[in-house]
């Protein structure tokens, strides 16, 4: 167990330093934040002075190392903007965003999971069917698509939902749904795809000739066997509520981590960017441990060795 917790938690530590590597390169070769921020028509000697105060005028190999240490030290820096902690603004961020991802997650989850074992179950009829073409259609129409057309449809034709913002909670509806839409498609094709696989196995065969009534086979055999792809699937999404967010959040102005992004990005604020993406690339490597550690619970293989989880 020792030799299965190293290798997932080294493996963690070097995903994210990759990350914080290739952040700090392209942010640095994507363009100048003096000239962004100050403007092409700033003085030499303003863009001079922003550079040295913002260590820019160092070689990108200073520049990384100064980075990397302030990480390490837990400073994830300042933003060009207003001088405030990086980590500050993304901090204020974080709760209008798990305002829309976690009920989105619970959609996706709710909605996806049990459409999925019924049509496993029901393999080839209509209910089968129907399920897996509004999955096709659901996860094929990207978000902004959808979104787009949800705010035509209630908000510009119909009156029923605002368009935009974070007033109310019925502000939240159509990016929760919009969120929420794709990943029910996708849990649904997976899991139906991890009972059909289970349900063709020797050993459910075996039980059903055996006379073991058939909902106690799909319970007691089927459904734990299939769950052990689709809770890969599932951590996956929860490692990436910040990241699938991005999109949903400036189509309906949404004032969350990923609508930060944006804008961060078009301003060259480095420091905010980079601790976005530190945030989701933590969040993805912690969500992907847990599922690790917990195959490792449930199956010694992988403890000896064996893959768990998806990375």
């Amino acid at each position: 167990m020792l030799r299965f917790a190293t290798l997932r938690l080294g493996r963690a530590a070097i995903t994210i330093a990759l990350v914080v590597t290739f952040a700090f390169v392209v942010l640095r070769l994507s363009g100048d934040p003096a000239l962004i921020i100050l403007g092409p028509e700033a003085p030499p000697e303003a863009i001079a002075a922003f550079r040295k105060s913002w260590g820019l005028d160092a070689s990108i190999f200073v520049q990384y190392v100064d980075y990397f240490g302030a990480i390490l030290r837990g400073d994830l820096g300042r933003s060009m903007r207003d001088g405030r902690p990086a980590i500050l603004l993304v901090a204020e961020r974080i709760p209008a965003t798990l305002a829309l991802t976690l009920p989105a997650l619970a959609i996706k989850i709710g909605i996806g999971v049990p459409a999925g074992i019924y049509a496993a179950l029901h393999r080839g009829g209509p209910v089968d069917r129907l399920v897996m073409m509004l999955a096709v259609a659901g996860f094929t129409v990207p978000s902004f698509v959808l979104g787009l057309t949800l705010v035509l449809i209630f908000s510009v034709q119909l009156g029923w939902l605002p368009s935009g913002g974070q007033e109310s909670w019925r502000h939240a509806i159509l990016p929760v749904v919009t969120l929420g839409t794709g990943g029910a498609a996708i849990l649904a094709r997976f899991t139906r795809s991890a009972m059909l696989e289970v349900l063709g196995q020797p050993y459910i065969r075996t039980a059903s000739a055996k006379g073991v009534a058939w909902r106690a086979v799909v319970t007691g055999h089927a459904l734990p066997n299939a769950a052990i792809p689709t809770v890969t699937m599932v951590g996956f999404m929860v490692g990436s509520l910040i990241a699938g967010a991005v999109v949903v959040e400036s189509v309906f102005s949404w004032p969350g981590v990923g609508r930060l992004l944006v804008v961060a990005v078009a301003n060259r604020d480095l420091a905010v960017v980079q601790c976005i993406l530190l945030l989701v690339a933590g969040t993805m490597v912690a969500s992907n441990l847990i599922v690790d550690f917990l195959y490792g619970l449930l199956d010694p293989r992988l403890r000896a060795g064996g893959r768990a989880g998806a990375h």
